[in-house]
């Protein structure tokens, strides 16, 4: 049974969300203070965080940044009246899974939730083709099997996407993927005008691992395709 957090004010809301996870036989716990929302994500872990961004006592967005400081592998799912894609951006880029923003149809919800568990299940399951336990590319190393990257013998913490990402990029370098085959890969969306997403984490993970992002030496742009890993590293 999937454990599943909701941090949400509005009752409506969190009944309505509740009804249709307990479908899914999740077993739902809610709160609708950030404070309190944040004091429970440290002291128990959960498959899924469902999260609203405007809360009394913490915003939503102060929350998934302070999760991910220690936490890069448990899903969040943010719920937003802000419909601008740069609140989509700001809250991929401070580590949130998926972006749903109010009123959104239940059953884009449910799909995005069963999304989220399915790829959780299986592990990114791509990856258990990778042949390669140990890929290695100029100082950055990409341990497929402890899920480790390190870059000049340093960790660099990734959240699970992040992951993910620079795993199917390097191991097969010099493949352009487009945004769209990258969604559909890594996160399992064949939605469509979801490309930000990949492109949010791309940036993070250049952020992270390129020591000049204006002019990358990893995470390569395929002009009018999408990105490639640097085949000649």
């Amino acid at each position: 049974m999937q454990k599943v957090l909701i941090i949400e004010d509005d009752p409506n809301i969190v009944e309505l969300l509740k009804i249709h996870l307990n479908d899914l036989a999740c077993n739902v716990s809610s709160v609708g203070n950030g404070q309190a929302g944040l004091a429970i994500t440290q002291a128990q872990a959960f498959d899924l965080i469902i999260l609203d961004l405007m809360l009394p006592g913490l915003n939503g967005m102060e929350i998934c940044r302070r999760i991910r400081q220690n936490d890069r592998r448990t899903p969040i799912l943010i719920l937003s009246a802000k419909s601008e894609e740069i609140d989509k951006v700001i809250g991929l880029e401070t580590g949130a899974d998926d972006y749903l923003t109010k009123p959104f149809s239940i059953r884009e919800f449910i799909a995005r939730v069963k999304v989220i568990f399915r790829r959780t299940e299986e592990s990114s399951a791509f990856i258990s083709d990778i042949t390669a336990s140990l890929i290695r590319a100029g100082e950055l190393e990409i341990d497929i099997d402890k899920r480790r990257v390190m870059l000049n013998e340093s960790r660099i913490d990734l959240t699970l996407r992040e992951f993910d990402l620079i795993a199917l990029l390097a191991a097969n370098p010099g493949k352009s993927y487009s945004r769209k085959r990258l969604l559909s890969l890594v996160w399992g969306y064949d939605f469509e005008g979801y490309e930000h997403t990949v492109n949010s984490h791309i940036n993070r993970l250049r952020g992270k691992i390129e020591e000049d992002i204006s002019n990358p030496k990893y995470i390569l742009t395929s002009w009018g395709v999408g990105y490639r890993f640097n085949e000649e590293l």
